[in-house]
């Protein structure tokens, strides 16, 4: 019986395929060795190399990779420092996490007192990014996840965050979200849609971005003014009927601004 050379050759490229991937996994972990190694101060590449029990050509040549990425820096006669990325990463992680811990226990009145499935997330480019998730009492199920990135334009929660942007960019971010797969929508209808949102502080997802789903949302702003995030109270079409909607817009605007005075939002004074 001949062997089959087709199935040799596959069978020759699954070991190399899996020593490739191992190799990427030893890379990346040496290189997350050398962030740490540099956290403390200037570290010399010879230091560098004897700690990590690597040679100088493999640490300069990880070294010289991070830089490049702005995760470490070099200053002569001082060795490798920490590098601007990595200040930009901290400062990133603490906003979220700051706004998820004050937002926690305002999540939890506004769950319990809605039976809804309530959210917190923050704007992460061209997208909404879903940073905290309280499931609802009723049994609906929500797809949404923590750490899922949704359009911006299709959900309450994303149009919340886009209450303070220019209208002329509205049409070019649509286009872009529905090129990106979301659902098409009439912008026109959208546009006037959005228009009242922003008269009233307030955003709506009217099962725009997933069938028989609803929402109301709220931006939270912090202490300078700017949006920073938003919240959301979402449920089945089934209870989120019109008139449900605008009752909850009051309560889930009140919580937004209870969330944007604890991070040092000061309410406006009448004109």
């Amino acid at each position: 019986m001949r062997n089959d050379p087709s199935n040799a050759s596959s069978q020759q490229a699954q070991p190399d395929a899996a020593a490739r991937a191992s190799l990427g996994s030893q890379t990346l972990l040496r290189g997350l060795d050398v962030i740490e190694a540099v956290v403390d101060g200037p570290v010399t590449l010879a230091d560098l190399a004897s700690r990590l029990g690597l040679t100088r050509s493999t640490a300069h040549r990880l070294a010289t990779a991070l830089i490049e990425r702005r995760y470490i820096t070099f200053t002569p006669r001082l060795g490798y420092l920490s590098g601007p990325k990595l200040l930009e990463l901290g400062f990133a992680a603490q906003r979220q996490t700051d706004i998820v811990q004050v937002a926690r226990p305002h999540l939890e009145s506004l769950a319990a007192s809605t039976e809804d499935t309530v959210h917190i997330g923050v704007r992460d480019r061209d997208r909404a990014l879903y940073l905290d998730k309280i499931p609802g009492r009723r049994r609906v199920e929500i797809s949404s996840r923590v750490g899922d990135r949704q359009p911006l334009t299709a959900t309450g929660l994303g149009k919340a965050l886009l209450l303070d942007d220019a209208p002329e960019g509205w049409a070019a971010m649509v286009a872009e979200d529905r090129g990106s797969g979301a659902r098409p929508i009439d912008f026109p209808t959208w546009q006037a849609r959005m228009q009242g949102y922003v008269a009233g502080g307030h955003a709506y997802d009217l099962e725009e971005n997933e069938d028989l789903i609803r929402c109301v949302a709220a931006p939270v702003r912090d202490a300078s003014g700017r949006i920073v995030g938003a919240i959301s109270v979402s449920s089945a079409a089934q209870y989120m009927d019109d008139e449900r909607m605008a009752g909850l817009t009051d309560e889930v605007r009140g919580t937004a601004q209870a969330i944007s005075l604890d991070l040092g939002w000061s309410e406006p004074e009448p004109k």
